[in-house]
């Protein structure tokens, strides 16, 4: 679709260590990584792909996120890396956000939820129900104040509404990608000029992940997280498609960033 535009954008970093990133690697080892979510304007309405971290973490990041969390992953943000005032820099209205996808809802994806005040909130079912109930050791990656928000949910529930088309026009589709969180969906993104991407977020932390030689720190299943590995590279085969991989410090600074655009 020609008047497609993709922005890829950043809400500052995670400060942490290798392994928690690359499970069983680089144990201490210090490792910074990027904090990404996305932008795409349609014809028929802009989109949001995640949110960041919320306002409250460049606020006061142990109020908000508890001092476990803080010291495991340590966020370098300020007010003005916080998703709103990013697109009120590109002139974008929040009241123009007609959806926003949501990866999952763990604490560095869930800065958009409420401050859209026209946007239907896309997850899957099984992600909602879960982040009110997590297991014990998921239980930290979840902020409720952050998704327990008087909103208007669309909830999909994959893999029977898998690559469910935004729009109806084949521009935006999600792909439920389970694994590191029990509802996590990638976005396949179809533009003329670029070529297809596919937004993978905890999906594929780094190419590492999509490569299958490491699991990302943090998982929900580790079979779940491999059979939505190879579900992505079949994905990327059928579109022809770039793989853009969640929290990678080598792959990030390769694309470009808001205010330039994919097309």
């Amino acid at each position: 679709m020609s008047d497609l535009r993709l922005y890829f954008m950043e809400c500052g970093s995670l400060k942490t260590q290798v392994q928690m990133i690359k499970m069983n690697q680089g144990l201490g080892d210090p490792y910074e990584v990027p904090v990404p979510f996305y932008l795409i304007q349609h014809p028929r309405g802009n989109v949001l792909y995640d949110g960041g971290n919320a306002l409250e973490v460049a606020q006061d990041a142990v109020a908000h996120w508890g001092q476990g969390v803080v010291d495991a992953y340590t966020p370098v943000m300020t007010e003005d890396d916080f998703v709103v005032n990013q697109l009120e820099r590109l002139d974008v209205d929040p009241a123009s956000i007609k959806y926003v996808i949501q990866s999952h809802l763990h604490l560095d994806h869930s800065g958009a939820i409420g401050h859209f005040p026209n946007a239907e909130y896309i997850t899957q079912r099984r992600e909602l129900e879960y982040a009110f109930t997590p297991q014990w050791f998921q239980k930290p990656a979840y902020i409720r104040p952050d998704f327990d928000r008087d909103v208007d949910w669309l909830l999909l529930d994959g893999p029977h509404d898998d690559e469910y088309d935004l729009f109806g026009d084949g521009a935006i589709k999600t792909l439920f990608t389970p694994g590191h969180a029990p509802g996590h969906m990638s976005v396949i993104v179809n533009l003329e000029n670029d070529g297809a991407m596919i937004l993978t977020a905890d999906a594929c932390y780094t190419m590492d992940h999509y490569n299958r030689t490491a699991l990302p720190g943090l998982i929900h299943s580790a079979s779940d997280v491999a059979d939505s590995v190879d579900k992505i590279h079949r994905a990327v085969d059928k579109y022809e498609a770039t793989p853009v991989t969640g929290h990678d410090p080598e792959e990030w600074p390769k694309f470009k960033k808001a205010p330039e655009y994919y097309s």
